[in-house]
């Protein structure tokens, strides 16, 4: 006879955090599209503006991808005009990655999009629930790094 399993992967917190970051990102991905935008370009997007990165591995860091992540990003980005990369000043193997004019437009127009994604989930909260579970978030990932321990 087989052991007994005792665990239920849909009431598992990582379950339910896996699953709600997934309607999330596919809302934000479903709404993005019609820009040229993945979640993930959207996010380079952001930290190439109000972010300030601008280095590559700036931009990982950032947004929390790996650099072959980020590399694969910021070809599509600068093969629609949206970005720009040269060659950091006397340091010919740093890459300095910049916005186009085109580029701020569309983080511009993806703005709404994205704030309309974080109200769709925010409506099912009070003010109060939204505080304590972004505070709560925030507490679990402290600290984490993408080096995350192998179970």
């Amino acid at each position: 006879m087989p052991p007994r399993v005792d665990y239920s992967l849909h009431s598992s917190l990582g379950y339910r955090l896996s699953l709600a970051a997934r309607l999330q990102e596919r809302r934000l991905d479903d709404g993005l599209k019609p820009l040229g935008l993945t979640r993930v370009t959207w996010c380079v997007l952001l930290a190439l503006g109000p972010g300030g990165c601008r280095k590559p591995s700036e931009i990982a860091r950032f947004i929390g991808i790996d650099r072959t992540a980020t590399s694969r990003a910021l070809r599509q980005l600068e093969a629609a005009g949206l970005i720009s990369r040269s060659s950091g000043d006397g340091d010919r193997r740093t890459t300095v990655v910049a916005l186009t004019e085109a580029g701020h437009e569309t983080l511009a127009q993806g703005v709404p999009i994205a704030q309309g994604n974080a109200r769709a989930l925010k409506y099912k909260l009070t003010a109060d629930e939204w505080q304590q579970m972004s505070d709560l978030l925030a507490r679990l990932i402290e600290g984490e790094s993408q080096d995350l321990p192998r179970f």
